[in-house]
């Protein structure tokens, strides 16, 4: 398959730099939820609020406790890595331990870190580089069922769902695999294309590729990218929707978050309804059956009493299974789906 693939030496050092909050830092989160055992240890500037619950360490810490690769952990707008990064990452290189980013500022375009691994013999990794000779999509139906997350928002939730969904799909012995369309989900996987690094023009045939034709019983889980309804991301997201042909789709959202994030307008998030009825009328110009099985919601802010008042009173208003992924899990949504696909 024409796929990025990664083979990242464990254990890891998270490297977290002056990260402002959690959400810029889904990829360090993400590692550390995912792959604990991988995880050594994490790096931060003392301007740092996030704390992923690992153990500190400087350089000497790192090589001492025998840390193969420092990930960056950080995602930032832009995908560009600060100038106040390097001293340390160089170090880090330096001192003979890899390391592996998945941003679009490219690890092997910054002179100065490419001289500290040659000095240090350790090995550059750059995560968000698609796979050449894409093709553009045909919007030919493949063999095999799938399910795409799609999100109100950026960091609300894809990337988890759909990794605990997966988790939950093999739990019952039903064949699946979860499909990474982003640098952090290709870090877990160990493969997947960076769907937001493809030219426009493949983005679809690039999803076509990520998830090819299948057994009749087999699930692809695919990672969501953006927001259909973010005006800086919604083109992968659209380009990722017709391209993945979902026979089902489940809508991603932080209950926190009222508007768009990161952007200079006023852009509040409609009511779920709407942009799970916006969402399908989009995916069904590919797969005029595609249905929503649920909502997967980020309540880690509401209390236990207000995390239950809040999926039930959503439950109750959209018809819809609504779960909390890493709090009450994904098997209301695995319920579904499978009660309306066999």
């Amino acid at each position: 398959m024409l796929v990025t693939k990664v083979n990242l030496e464990a254990p890891y050092l998270l490297y977290l730099g002056n990260c402002p909050d959690w959400h810029h830092a889904k990829t360090g989160a993400g590692i550390a939820y995912w792959r604990p055992d991988r995880c050594a240890g994490q790096m931060r500037l003392p301007t740092c609020p996030v704390d992923l619950g690992l153990p500190e360490m400087t350089v000497q810490d790192a090589v001492d406790a025998g840390v193969r690769t420092v990930v960056v952990g950080v995602a930032p707008m832009g995908g560009r890595i600060p100038a106040e990064w390097m001293p340390q990452l160089c170090e880090l290189a330096e001192a003979g331990i890899n390391v592996a980013a998945g941003l679009h500022t490219k690890l092997h375009s910054l002179p100065v870190l490419v001289a500290a691994a040659a000095k240090g013999k350790a090995v550059l990794t750059d995560v968000r580089i698609p796979p050449a000779d894409l093709p553009v999509g045909t919007g030919r139906l493949r063999s095999g069922k799938r399910i795409l997350m799609i999100g109100t928002d950026c960091a609300v939730g894809k990337k988890y769902s759909a990794l605990a969904l997966h988790r939950e799909l093999e739990r019952r012995g039903i064949k699946s695999s979860f499909r990474a369309t982003g640098q952090t989900g290709i870090m877990i996987a160990g493969e997947g294309i960076p769907i937001d690094a493809v030219v426009a023009d493949f983005i679809s045939g690039a999803a076509e590729i990520l998830s090819p034709d299948n057994d009749d019983d087999h699930w692809d889980v695919i990672e969501g990218q953006g927001s259909l309804l973010n005006p800086s991301y919604s083109g992968v997201s659209l380009g990722l929707l017709h391209g993945s042909q979902p026979n089902a789709i489940v809508l991603c959202h932080d209950v926190e978050r009222l508007s768009i994030d990161g952007t200079d307008g006023d852009f509040p998030i409609p009511e779920l309804d709407e942009v799970i009825d916006d969402a399908l009328r989009c995916a069904r110009r590919m797969r005029n059956d595609c249905f929503c099985a649920g909502v997967s919601i980020n309540t880690s802010s509401l209390s236990d009493l207000d995390r239950e008042m809040y999926l039930s009173k959503m439950q109750q208003h959209l018809g819809l299974p609504c779960v909390d992924p890493v709090v009450t899990g994904m098997t209301p949504i695995a319920n579904f789906l499978l009660r309306h696909t066999t």
